[in-house]
């Protein structure tokens, strides 16, 4: 791989201008020092003094592809020069083709493609749908979830962020789901998880009120909040649930989509098929802001005559669009969602529990295809986190550090590592992640009570 020129020159203004101007999210803004990254190709970054980086975070778990793939860049830039953006009441032949090659992979009968600019507003306007259709208001979702930064979004997020956001108003209710590492229910035995948090579930409902639910929803594979795959048979029994009681379910699959598990989506693993599913972040690898809603035939032919009271400027905008059509044809083409299983069955997944076995700050790994969690902690036998519930720690401020050290980009959450590359990493590329994160692993070891 050739390595790209870096003016660090303008690295280290774009650094003082960025300190002096830009707001970041989720930060307490005088705490942070970012990092420049001046140039991506691949699996790889390079930050403003040229020092290249695996990215084992796919940057915000989206860059499913990898950085700067040509057949993306130039799809991008082909419709800049014939169309940069037209308003969402035209149509757009990049918007008509994303919407054809989505519904083309979708489960069921999920035919209909709304667009947004992002996988936030893809709930909100999926809650949306949900409510109009039932004449409910109520929504349904788990704790150790995240599904977005908007109004909506944060009250059903089921993470810390949601507190200072969360004035009891936006209809949330709020369950446990199945985690079996860290049970809720005291389960010894993943069908036991499933039966008890199917129950636990069903109870909520029945002291919520059967008739109050428009929706429930709920990431098919929880992403940012742990990585925890359900056990056997959840999905299919909340599914029976919706069914029951009349809620719609919305699958959210922002994170989980696009060949990120091994599968187009990852609740294809369990059978299951949803009334609405949101996507995100991998529909184009972020190469432009792109979210949507895939609408089955009941939600859909609920505003066939009725208008949806809901839209956006950008909606199905023509560069994300086209970015959208090109990622999903590099993907067919070039095998990218089968490379994911392979990696993780034969590579990360072998490589990741062997670490474990060494490492006594690992309590559990978990994940499929290029989305695995390391559950750390400071004592195997009491599940003690490394960090807080909430917070960080300087356990983890070492890991990451030395994570970075050893030429890899890790994503942290509280007391977890998260093992997100590409969808496109080979295999040498994963074992020069795992090299990296067992050197990083023996600095979190010294935290542990046999370190």
């Amino acid at each position: 791989m050739t390595e790209p020129l870096i003016d660090t020159a303008a690295a280290a203004r774009a650094y003082e201008l960025d300190r002096a101007h830009v707001f970041h999210s989720w930060s307490a803004q005088a705490r942070i020092d970012p990092m420049v990254v001046s140039a991506a190709r691949g699996s790889y970054v390079w930050d403003g003094e040229g020092t290249r980086y695996l990215d084992f975070s796919s940057q915000l778990v989206n860059t499913n592809i990898g950085h700067q793939h040509p057949r993306v860049v130039e799809a991008v830039k082909a419709q800049a020069d014939r169309l940069c953006t037209i308003a969402p009441q035209h149509v757009n032949d990049q918007r008509s083709e994303a919407a054809r090659l989505i519904a083309e992979l979708t489960p069921g009968t999920l035919d209909k493609v709304f667009f947004t600019n992002g996988g936030a507003d893809a709930v909100e306007h999926a809650v949306r749908m949900a409510r109009l259709h039932t004449g409910r208001y109520k929504v349904l979702s788990a704790y150790r979830s995240y599904h977005g930064g908007t109004s909506t979004a944060i009250n059903l997020t089921g993470d810390p962020r949601r507190w200072p956001n969360d004035y009891g108003t936006a209809g949330t209710v709020h369950f446990f789901g199945p985690f079996p590492y860290r049970s809720p229910f005291h389960s010894s035995s993943p069908e036991e998880e499933t039966e008890r948090a199917l129950r636990h579930l069903e109870e909520v409902i029945a002291f919520e009120g059967p008739g109050s639910f428009a929706a429930i929803v709920l990431e098919s594979v929880p992403g940012t909040a742990g990585i925890m795959p359900p056990p056997p048979g959840y999905l299919a029994g909340v599914r029976a649930l919706a069914d029951r009681y009349g809620i719609v379910f919305v699958a959210d699959e922002v994170m989980a989509g696009f060949g990120r598990t091994g599968r187009w989506f990852a609740i294809e693993r369990d059978g299951v098929v949803p009334d609405l599913m949101t996507f995100a972040k991998g529909v184009n690898s972020g190469y432009v802001p792109l979210g949507g809603v895939a609408l089955g035939d009941r939600i859909a032919d609920t505003f066939a005559e009725r208008p949806f009271p809901g839209g956006l400027t950008y909606s199905g905008h023509p560069l994300a669009t086209a970015a959208a059509v090109a990622t999903i044809n590099v993907m067919k083409d070039e095998g990218v969602v089968e490379n994911a299983d392979l990696i993780g069955e034969t590579v990360l997944g072998p490589g990741l529990r062997e670490l474990a076995e060494r490492h006594p700050c690992v309590g559990e790994v978990r994940g499929m295809g290029v989305f695995w969690a390391l559950d750390l902690v400071s004592d195997r036998a009491t599940k003690e986190p490394l960090a807080p519930y909430g917070g960080t720690s300087t356990a983890m401020t070492e890991l990451v550090a030395a994570c970075k050290a050893g030429g890899m980009i890790p994503m942290t959450n509280y007391h977890r590592l998260h093992v997100v590359p590409p969808c496109t990493l080979s295999a040498d590329e994963a074992r020069e992640g795992l090299e990296a994160l067992d050197k990083a692993l023996t600095v979190a070891d010294r935290h542990t009570v046999d370190g």
